[in-house]
């Protein structure tokens, strides 16, 4: 049986969990050889850190010279912060927001669009967020990190013009992943669980496995004219506008 993904050479950050794992098991699964980066440990994980420009590098050299080229990056990794407000954040706090979730993608863009254009092509892939599209959604240095992968996307499609390499960004809504364990684990303590995706129309969270399907199609020949978008995976939520309503000093519903 043919895969999607077959003779294709991937890269997958954030890969020891989440959408990450469920990506790069997934892309296998489709035939792909994937290097997948995290730092944490996990299994068939490369220890890397998707912000640091020499680990970046290091794994596209890798691909090109163990495995002879690279056709697909999914740029993923990506840290919260929290939901600590404007006021209560410090500038090193979003230094570290902003250097994995945006410093990472556009370090993944930079070097892996070389090895993809001496291939013929290729497709990059970053994971943003709902946060990304407008407030309400995550805290203020995610949010803003996710709204610059967005762009980023737009912007690197635009300069990679005529190399043959799209470059799309994913943007989750609610999905129980690592990062998001603390709000299931404190709604299922409660015995509240069934509120989580609450206000969106599917009434539900999401899981890892149903972005992985989004990046497939954003790897594989399906979307071969989809480039510079940004797919929202997030049953519906950002078609309206539901928020927490915040004021100075103090939040209120």
């Amino acid at each position: 049986m043919t895969g999607r993904l077959d003779g294709k050479v991937a890269i997958v950050t954030g890969a020891a969990s989440g959408i990450g794992r469920a990506t790069a098991d997934l892309f296998r699964a489709e035939g792909a050889i994937v290097i997948g980066a995290d730092v944490s440990p996990g299994k068939d994980v490369t220890i890397a850190d998707a912000g640091r420009e020499d680990d970046v590098l290091r794994l596209v050299n890798s691909a090109t010279t163990r495995h002879g080229g690279l056709d697909i990056f999914f740029a993923n990794a990506g840290i919260s912060g929290g939901l600590a407000s404007i006021f209560e954040q410090t500038p090193e706090d979003w230094q570290e927001i902003l250097r994995v979730n945006l410093i990472g993608p556009f370090l993944a863009i930079k070097h892996s669009a070389p090895a993809m254009k001496a291939r013929g092509g290729g497709a990059i892939i970053c994971t943003a967020s709902v946060a990304g599209l407008r407030a309400g959604a995550g805290g203020p240095a995610y949010s803003a990190s996710k709204a610059g992968v967005i762009s980023l996307a737009e912007i690197a499609a635009t300069q990679l013009a005529g190399a043959n390499i799209r470059v799309n960004a994913i943007c989750p809504g609610l999905i129980e992943t690592g990062m998001t364990r603390e709000i299931y684990d404190a709604a299922r303590a409660k015995g509240k669980e069934e509120r989580l995706g609450g206000l969106n129309p599917l009434r539900r969270g999401g899981t890892p496995e149903e972005v992985a399907k989004a990046a497939l199609f954003l790897a594989s020949g399906d979307s071969g004219y989809v480039n510079g978008h940004a797919l929202v995976v997030d049953g519906g939520l950002s078609c309206s506008h539901p928020f927490s309503r915040q004021e100075y000093g103090r939040t209120t519903c």
